[in-house]
């Protein structure tokens, strides 16, 4: 018995409906489409042709091609940021940027399954663009938090930046920047400042998880900690012991033929240091400029600690990427963006390190 699963669907004038995502046929081959009991009306998408089909009652045919699209989308990571002054200091880790993907089998961020996968139009131009990794403050008395990175999207889908990770006095939206991304900033601490165990900044659903919280201030002035950036696959550890919290773990991918890990959160800053998540994250630093998180991973920053009053620098959010997956029948144009294909089995991998711009395939 079929099953139609829905979950918007919406009523329009003059006999319409619109739905808010992509419709998806049920997908056979060739040899499993003539194994089928079929009807007049009957349609279909079948992986061999790469096209949807329709039966007339007495023969399968195809007026409609459509290329199927199997894509990991990852953001540009967060930066943390910068701390100077008296007393010790540290900054939260940055988030990484929001994971997307569609890869059967796999899981997208935040812990949700994939989604579907994506059916579109050959010859026509979908938009594509690959998120900046968010810069990081690297002079200047500015003690606000780091800048959230880039989003990255193709067609409709969109993976946010990261957020970025709280400085020291914990200003989360100064410059336009923001903890809550596609994953959580950690957050930072001042070792003079009231409040134990503040809160990392939130991840957002189905892309990544929140970053760690800060250890609280002490009064013998001697140590403090920062939380660790949200990951794709991981909320980002809180500090304790003045160790700063790890970055949360990304989450591992298939899409190229073999495994990779994108979107991991930097490590917070501590008078120990802590690692990055992996997939990109940056290491946090204990009185040293933070590292920055891997080119094309989505990696969030590390973040830094400083006792010695000296100004210290956090490392910048990792750029992002958009992967795409089709079948091998198929070539890829585009315009804008700076990317290579490989062939894997019967499909081509398309990777997109940088631009915006535009694909098309034929």
């Amino acid at each position: 018995m079929s099953e139609l699963r829905v979950n918007s669907i919406e009523k329009r004038t003059g006999n319409n409906v619109s739905m808010s995502d992509a419709l998806k046929f049920k997908s056979y081959t060739t040899t499993q489409r003539d194994a089928l009991t079929s009807v007049a009306g009957d349609t279909i998408y079948n992986t061999t042709t790469s096209k949807v089909e329709y039966y007339t009652g007495s023969a399968w045919a195809s007026g409609l091609a459509a290329v199927q699209i199997q894509y990991v989308i990852v953001g540009g990571g967060g930066a943390p940021g910068a701390v100077w002054g008296a007393g010790t200091m540290a900054s939260g880790g940055g988030g990484a940027g929001g994971y997307v993907s569609s890869v059967i089998g796999e899981n997208t961020g935040g812990g949700l399954s994939s989604h579907q996968v994506m059916y579109i139009a050959p010859s026509t131009n979908y938009p594509v663009s690959v998120g900046a990794g968010g810069t990081a403050v690297s002079s200047g008395n500015d003690q606000g938090c780091g800048f959230s990175g880039t989003a990255s999207y193709f067609n409709n889908i969109v993976a946010m930046g990261g957020g970025g990770g709280n400085s020291y006095i914990n200003l989360i939206t100064t410059h336009g920047r923001n903890a809550k991304g596609g994953s959580g900033g950690g957050q930072g601490t001042y070792i003079n400042v009231t409040g134990a165990n503040t809160t990392g900044g939130e991840g957002l659903t189905g892309q990544g998880y929140a970053g760690g919280n800060a250890q609280g201030s002490f009064a013998n002035n001697q140590a403090n900690a920062a939380g660790g950036g949200g990951g794709a696959g991981a909320v980002g550890g809180n500090a304790g012991s003045n160790t700063g919290g790890a970055g949360g773990a990304g989450v591992a991918t298939s899409i190229s033929g073999s495994s990779v890990t994108y979107a991991g959160g930097g490590g917070g800053g501590g008078t120990t240091s802590a690692d990055g998540g992996a997939g990109g994250g940056g290491d946090g630093a204990e009185n040293a400029n933070g590292t920055a998180g891997t080119v094309n991973t989505g990696g969030g920053g590390g973040g830094v600690c400083s006792y010695y009053s000296t100004a210290r620098y956090a490392g910048n959010g990792g750029s992002g990427i958009v992967i795409l997956r089709y079948p091998n029948t198929y070539t890829i144009s585009q315009s804008g963006l700076t990317l290579s294909t490989a062939t894997t089995g019967t499909d081509k991998v398309t990777t997109i390190t940088a631009g915006t711009g535009t694909v098309s395939f034929a």
